[in-house]
């Protein structure tokens, strides 16, 4: 039996992010991870507020070595309209850039500046149960590839397992999402036109038809992630798989046909479907859960990753605090802290899906300062209640929205 202060499930960011800082503490921390790094997953535009998190565990320096391509902010087109958002323009004082990744590459760049730093990484093993013990201690049961099996007793757990799910899925913990299933078809491209037509340090945000997008994020290495998210039903008609319909949807469109028709493809089109999860309980006795096992929403605002990075930081620190005999409020100081994040970035989720940003993003003569405020929001600054649109989430859009219309008839 392996003997822990912690046990980290998951050796993506939000892992990476806590076995980093807990290691900084001087405590020892195994990770346990079920797949072969390096590994495809999307969710390859980061937002600044990431980068914060990243200078706290001092990786900046060493992922900067690695030439991702930087991102300076986000653009929305629809048709000939254009809606671009600088993050040097914004409201909240911050990181003003942050970098567009193959999290591939990304992933196996965190993970490996864990195991210098000598933290244990066990690859392609698996958690299959877990009792936790009096106190908050716990024995997790362990499998590897070949089938044999260990335990890892650990006084804390920090499940950072994303899609996995350990914990809630081994207790029941799943609750149904309240966003809308969707799904997203998607592939790699070589993009060898794209000196014609945008500059590359943005993640470009296409409105395809009312209700479905495209992702456009540019790399450094000359190829570009594509890919587009919509309700089930809108795929169907341009095709029965996943390349046919992902062929048929660049060649209807007559700026994703200029750009990428007839370019190679790096992987045939893939598909995720219905990705949004939640869980109502954030932690317990001897765990917390970070990252997507807490809620994953919706890649449109590129939020995955920053809330991955955010709460395993955030859990840590707590953590952290608890292995050094503190008290830790956990609903207060983790759980009410995460979930104000979160529910100001499903705000704007829905918001993208009924129109009301649409609406914002084309507005003509828009206000400069509404416009920082809310590429802040952008920029993954969702806990600065100094922001408006951040502190008044749940009806400030829709007010603006209401106000555009209002300004529109009057010039009619």
């Amino acid at each position: 039996m392996i003997q822990t202060d912690v046990l980290v499930i998951g050796a993506g960011p939000a892992g990476s992010v806590a076995a980093a800082k807990i290691n900084k503490a001087g405590y020892s921390v195994q990770v346990v991870e079920r797949e072969k790094f390096p590994r495809f997953v999307i969710g390859e535009s980061l937002l600044p507020r990431c980068m914060e998190v990243l200078e706290d565990i001092d990786m900046i320096e060493e992922l900067s070595k690695c030439g991702f391509q930087e991102k300076f902010g986000a653009k929305f087109l629809r048709e000939d309209e254009i809606s671009d958002f600088n993050f040097t323009s914004q409201f909240t004082k911050g990181w003003s850039w942050t970098w567009q990744v193959p999290r591939a590459d990304f992933d196996m760049a965190l993970i490996q500046q864990v195991i210098d730093r000598g933290v244990p990484v066990h690859f392609e093993h698996t958690v299959t149960g877990i009792q936790f013990m009096d106190g908050e201690e716990s024995i997790s049961d362990v499998v590897d590839k070949e089938g044999n099996t260990f335990q890892i007793k650990a006084r804390f757990i920090v499940d950072a397992s994303g899609y996995g799910r350990v914990i809630p899925r081994l207790f029941n913990m799943d609750k149904p999402s309240v966003l809308e299933p969707r799904k997203a078809v998607f592939s790699h491209l070589q993009d060898i036109r794209r000196a014609s037509f945008d500059e590359p340090n943005r993640i470009i945000v296409v409105s395809y038809v009312p209700g479905v997008w495209v992702w456009i994020i540019p790399f450094s290495n000359g190829n570009t992630s594509v890919g587009f998210v919509g309700n089930r039903e809108f795929f169907d008609q341009y095709g029965a798989y996943q390349t046919e319909q992902f062929d048929n949807l660049i060649a209807n469109n007559p700026m994703l046909h200029a750009r990428f028709d007839q370019v190679e493809k790096i992987f045939e089109p893939r598909k995720l479907e219905a990705w949004s999860s939640k869980t109502d309980q954030f932690f317990g006795d001897g765990f917390v859960l970070t990252g997507n096992v807490t809620e994953f929403l919706d890649p449109i605002f590129s939020s995955g990753v920053m809330f991955a990075t955010v709460s395993s930081h955030l859990a840590s620190q707590l953590v952290i605090q608890k292995l050094e005999g503190k008290e830790v409020n956990w609903a207060d100081d983790y759980s009410k802290e995460l979930q104000r994040g979160v529910d100001v970035f499903k705000s704007y989720v829905m918001a993208w899906y009924d129109g009301t940003l649409e609406k914002i993003f084309y507005a003509k003569n828009q206000d400069p300062l509404i416009k920082r405020q809310i590429c802040s929001v952008l920029a993954g600054y969702v806990w600065d209640l100094n922001n408006p649109f951040v502190a008044e989430h749940e009806v400030i859009l829709k007010k603006l929205a209401r106000l555009i219309d209002a300004k529109l008839k009057l010039n009619l």
